[in-house]
């Protein structure tokens, strides 16, 4: 993976959490809070796990263990 690579799954991570926000702040107005919580968990959890991953990627690539390359030559 490279630094670009790592910068555009970490802006999905974070859109991922925002749509959940969004997903069950529009789906409680129309189905109630039960089906709300439902329909935003596949989005919040899915984006969760991805930024924990980047978190480890990250942590890894300043410990020096599996470096993340530069995308310029």
């Amino acid at each position: 993976m490279d630094r670009s690579g790592f910068v555009k799954l970490a802006i999905v991570a974070l859109g991922l959490v925002i749509l959940s926000f969004f997903v069950r702040g529009f789906s409680q107005l129309v189905f109630g809070r039960g089906v709300a919580e439902l329909l935003q968990a596949p989005f919040a959890v899915v984006g969760f796990v991805l930024l924990v991953y980047l978190f480890v990627r990250a942590t890894l690539d300043a410990t020096g263990i599996w470096k993340i390359e530069n995308s310029e030559p």
